[in-house]
């Protein structure tokens, strides 16, 4: 979560030079050819049922292509310090959702660190400046907060049904597959932006910088399937809140924004969240 803040953060110069869906498309391809070898179904597991391939579309288009134009789109009109306030709700977006999709308890540790987060957010609001220095009006502001909520809820769907996919699939077919997927569902526009696009234009440091980019999005996929595999989806989703940690650091240490006091205590509400999700819950009774 902390890698996957870090290139939310990293869209937002890339999507200066990049159009949303050649970004995309270039972002899968990356991530595609990176675990092409995963794709192959392994002999000791179970051929996909219609079931399973529904989920491995809907996880595909919702948690890689959604999420990515909701993403890119929303860092672009907005900042990366204001992606990690309100995409540091998806911990409580992910718990909500299980519980109804999934029937996952909550547990209390659980719930106290769904309050941390949520006052992480509230106190990243308030250490929000009213000028950001994007020289952007009001109303695109808004439109990049509702793009990155649109992504707090992709990000909570992926989630879960990818909670149900790793019992059918392996973490690495499963990563294979939505990388595969995410670029089919890009390339008609992205092949088309890339008709009308100079790549002779774009410097080595660019390309190195997108080359990290799909590859960290292809690893981070793996890191939290093979973690969803061990862990319940409702208290796998308050590691989010490492989420807006690796934007903030990154927003701050490369793209330049500001970091203040408030900053500090609203990842410190984040680490105590983290904490208060892994402390070993009460044995049951006899």
């Amino acid at each position: 979560m902390f890698v996957v803040g870090a290139y939310v953060a990293l869209s937002k110069p890339l999507a200066v030079v990049f159009p949303v869906f050649l970004l995309g498309c270039l972002r899968f391809g990356i991530g595609g050819l990176a675990v092409l070898h995963w794709l192959r179904k392994p002999t000791t597991e179970a051929p996909m049922t219609r079931r399973v391939r529904c989920l491995v579309f809907l996880e595909s288009f919702i948690g890689s292509f959604l999420f990515t134009v909701f993403m890119v789109l929303g860092v672009s009109y907005s900042s990366a310090v204001a992606a990690g306030i309100i995409m540091s709700a998806i911990p409580a977006a992910i718990a909500v959702l299980s519980r109804v999709v999934l029937r996952e308890a909550i547990r209390p540790q659980v719930l106290a660190a769904i309050v941390c987060a949520v006052c992480g957010i509230a106190l990243l609001a308030v250490a929000q400046p009213p000028d950001d220095g994007l020289g952007a009006e009001a109303a695109t502001r808004w439109l990049g907060y509702a793009l990155l909520g649109g992504a707090v809820l992709c990000e909570a769907a992926y989630a879960v049904i990818g909670k149900q996919l790793t019992g059918a699939l392996s973490a690495k077919r499963i990563s294979a597959l939505m990388n595969a997927w995410g670029f089919v569902l890009m390339l008609p526009a992205g092949a088309y932006a890339a008709w009308h696009f100079d790549f002779a234009a774009i410097s080595a440091s660019v390309w190195g910088l997108l080359l990290f980019y799909g590859l960290a999005a292809s690893g981070t996929i793996w890191l939290w399937m093979t973690g969803l595999r061990r862990v319940p989806a409702s208290r796998a989703g308050v590691f989010t809140v490492l989420l807006p940690g690796g934007a903030a650091c990154v927003g701050v240490g490369v793209l330049g924004e500001s970091f203040t006091w408030l900053h500090a205590l609203a990842f410190a509400a984040a680490v105590l969240g983290l904490v208060l999700a892994v402390w070993p819950g009460r044995a049951p009774g006899p």
